[in-house]
């Protein structure tokens, strides 16, 4: 069976490898068979410490670099991800479980930020305050931090490692990731491509592992910053524990956006934008838009009607098949919590338009296939409404007024995304001033802003002071100097001397 192992400098063989001592496994599956295809050792301390002590040794030297040669790195691994899109992708799919074209687009989020990052000498030039006294100037500097830390979430394998690593390595930081075990071979993939595109040894490195590898990240006193993405309870216990032990924290949680639609919404548009990014990815998405609240019950009775006809055209699929427009869910865990969130909706009085239970493929029974479900009638009340449910599950919230469907996202926990569809400028820059969420779209419906912009909810959605990627993650990954310097004139007994302004 396929052994995937870390990728730390001056493994087995003393090359870019990984140390053999370790003995807990976890299973990886195929998704759409539903059978094991590979083990993942699990590292623990020990491993943690001797990544730690290549970074620490490689980070003096990558950072003391003048930041074009650091960018000609990033664009060599640009370049390379470029030339091994279609590998990638299919690696990615066959532990996912997320079709391949989507698993492309995991890909090439990831590969905007590091485009952004190839920038790097423009975005890390700092201030300069010329005669700010007699003779007296200010400027400013950013260095980087030291050894940096990613632990990310199974459902973007490829594009939320490159959030973090790409910022973090090209302010100078060394960093280690911590990938999910449910699909670590594109993390893998990703360091070998990196070194390989120039990075010396142990400026990027790969370790997997479980909650006992996540605390030795938040403990390890050489790590100075930690940067996750998961649910929100796991996203505050991060928090919690890495601030307490002194370090640079950033952990995006989990989310439940919702889809506001106004009566004179253009109902076919809306409702194509609905379904890709309800159902795209199997749900799967922390950006998904699994609530939607049509204002009216004219809105709300034509939207279902055209939502039920597009769903069932919906075509669910193996990840390999080009027509499919989304797969099956990463495990068989994942696929039951789903399958009882449903039930707790019907429990809990909703109301089951499309029950995508009990879906099969021919020829891959064991797969982890869910058909697309869609509630009707959905009330605020519910724990079904209340909870991320992370799968392919649509639920309708039925709003009287614009008012009331902007205080459902508002008062919501979660405040990662919304969007509004509208063709009324005016109510599109109402809701966008007033809805209580960090990221909104106008008519888009998966508002993920651009690499140059940055990532980032509020709420229950995200813990920590700075957003991801963008300048808002070359500020988390940095640290700022402040520099006043004076050269007296002459050097002779005549120079004024220097006053502090609050002691003349």
């Amino acid at each position: 069976m396929r052994r995937i192992e870390h990728r730390i400098a001056g493994g087995a063989g003393g090359g870019f490898g990984a140390p053999r001592t370790a003995h807990r496994t976890a299973p990886v599956y195929d998704p759409n068979r539903g059978v094991v295809q590979a083990e993942v050792v699990l590292g623990e301390d020990a491993v943690l410490d001797r990544a730690v002590a290549a970074a620490k040794e490689a980070q003096p030297a990558w950072a003391a670099l003048n930041p074009q040669k650091r960018a000609r790195v990033l664009f060599a691994f640009k370049q390379l991800i470029e030339a091994n899109m279609q590998e990638l992708a299919e690696l990615l799919s066959s532990e996912h479980g997320k079709v391949v074209e989507d698993a492309k687009g995991d890909i090439q989020r990831g590969l905007e930020v590091v485009e952004f990052c190839c920038g790097i000498p423009q975005a890390l030039k700092g201030d300069y305050s010329l005669g700010a006294g007699p003779g007296i100037d200010v400027y400013s500097m950013r260095q980087p931090l030291g050894v940096g830390a990613g632990i990310t979430p199974f459902n973007f394998p490829a594009m939320i490692p490159m959030w973090m690593f790409a910022p973090a390595v090209a302010c100078g930081n060394a960093f280690i990731l911590k990938p999910s075990e449910r699909d670590p071979s594109v993390p893998n993939r990703l360091c070998e491509l990196f070194r390989e595109a120039g990075a010396p040894e142990g400026v990027l490195q790969v370790v997997h592992g479980d909650k006992v590898m996540v605390d030795a990240i938040l403990d390890h006193p050489d790590i100075a910053a930690v940067s996750f993405v998961g649910s929100s309870d796991i996203a505050h216990y991060v928090y919690s524990r890495g601030s307490a032990a002194g370090k640079r924290v950033q952990a995006m949680g989990g989310a439940k956006n919702h889809a506001i639609v106004m009566p004179d919404a253009d109902l076919d548009r809306t409702v194509e934008d609905l379904v890709g990014a309800a159902f795209g990815s199997a749900g799967e998405r922390c950006m998904a838009l699994p609530v939607v609240v049509p204002v009216g019950e004219e809105t709300a009775e034509a939207l279902r009607a055209r939502l039920v006809r597009a769903i069932d055209g919906l075509k669910v699929g193996i990840s390999t098949d080009p027509e499919a427009q989304y797969g099956p869910v990463v495990t068989a865990q994942h696929k039951a919590r789903i399958e009882d969130w449903i039930a707790t909706g019907i429990k809990e009085g909703a109301e089951l338009v499309t029950d995508g239970r009990g879906f099969t493929l021919q020829g891959y029974e064991e797969g982890y296939f869910l058909g697309p479900t869609l509630f009707d009638r959905v009330t605020p009340e519910m724990s079904a409404y209340k909870e991320e449910i992370f799968g392919p599950v649509l639920q309708i919230v039925r709003a009287e007024s614009f008012e009331e469907a902007l205080a459902l996202p508002s008062r919501h926990q979660y405040g990662n995304g919304v969007a509004i569809f509208t063709r009324n400028g005016h109510a599109a820059r109402e809701f966008a001033a007033r809805v209580e969420v960090g990221m909104v779209g106008i008519n888009v419906p998966i508002p993920v802003p651009v690499s140059y912009h940055s990532f980032g909810g509020w709420k229950r959605s995200a813990f920590g002071d700075h957003n991801q990627y963008g300048m808002e993650g070359l500020r988390f990954w940095t640290k700022t100097k402040l520099v006043t310097q004076r050269w007296p004139d002459g050097g002779g007994a005549g120079d004024s001397a220097f006053i502090i302004p609050t002691m003349a």
